[in-house]
């Protein structure tokens, strides 16, 4: 057995994607040292909300807040200085919100860390979703392919100050390329080879992401419906060691 020090990999962030918060402490008891990182979405923290963060940063974990604020600037932002006091690690805004929006945003949420004497969280873009297809796309009226819009909002993101994006394993190259080594790509859609694609169209195996240029794998129903899921996640591990 792996000492506890060599079994968790910061990269990887599970998704606590359930109601409540004994089903959310069963499945982080359940995966133990092999995870330090957790997303908390609107599933869970609607039904539980502030009390889940601090659970979890008392047991030591980071968090990625999840919550994708879209709305104009001043509200954003405001959402945003009052959600950091909760000590998550990495926040969220819709880069649909616009560069304005991402803008007050990062500029609010630096300027009242500072204010507090907090350490800042990162702020990062959801761009696309993962969920959505090609069809899908053009269903939505977009003359334009995923990949070139994903690109445009990253670009955005990064000039607004933002500290990266969410995006699809499958735009995460061209993303390091455009926007740089430092800039944070936190990539959905990763399944283990042979898995189920799920709800999700634009996937890669961990590896893959990796070597694409992901910093951050976020990983949910591989790892929470699994039968064993600690086995599942120390798997998903090993596989991201051969990126």
């Amino acid at each position: 057995m792996k000492g506890v020090e060599d079994v968790h990999d910061d990269r990887l962030i599970v998704a606590l994607d359930v109601h409540t918060m004994e089903d959310a402490k069963s499945l982080v008891d359940e995966l133990g040292e092999s995870v330090s990182y957790y997303k908390v979405g609107m599933e869970l923290f609607y039904s539980v909300g502030a009390p889940v963060v601090s659970y979890l940063k008392e047991k030591g974990k980071k968090v990625f807040l999840d919550l994708k604020l879209h709305d104009i600037p001043n509200t954003v932002a405001g959402g945003l200085c009052s959600l950091m006091g909760l000590g998550a690690d990495i926040l969220n805004v819709h880069a649909g919100g616009g560069y304005a929006m991402m803008k007050k945003s990062a500029e609010a949420l630096h300027a009242a860390a500072e204010e507090q004497g907090m350490e800042c969280p990162k702020l990062i873009a959801i761009t696309v979703l993962t969920s959505i297809s090609p069809e899908e796309w053009r269903r939505m009226g977009h003359t334009s392919e995923i990949g070139d819009q994903v690109l445009r909002f990253a670009g955005l993101a990064k000039e607004a100050g933002l500290d990266g994006v969410v995006a699809s394993p499958q735009e995460a190259a061209a993303i390091r390329e455009a926007c740089g080594a430092d800039f944070l790509i936190v990539t959905p859609g990763i399944r283990p080879a042979g898995a189920s694609m799920d709800d999700q169209n634009r996937i890669a195996t961990p590896a893959a992401a990796l070597r694409n240029g992901a910093t951050h794998l976020v990983v949910g129903r591989p790892i929470r419906a699994a039968e064993h899921p600690r086995e599942a996640a120390e798997k998903m591990i090993k596989e991201m060691e051969d990126a």
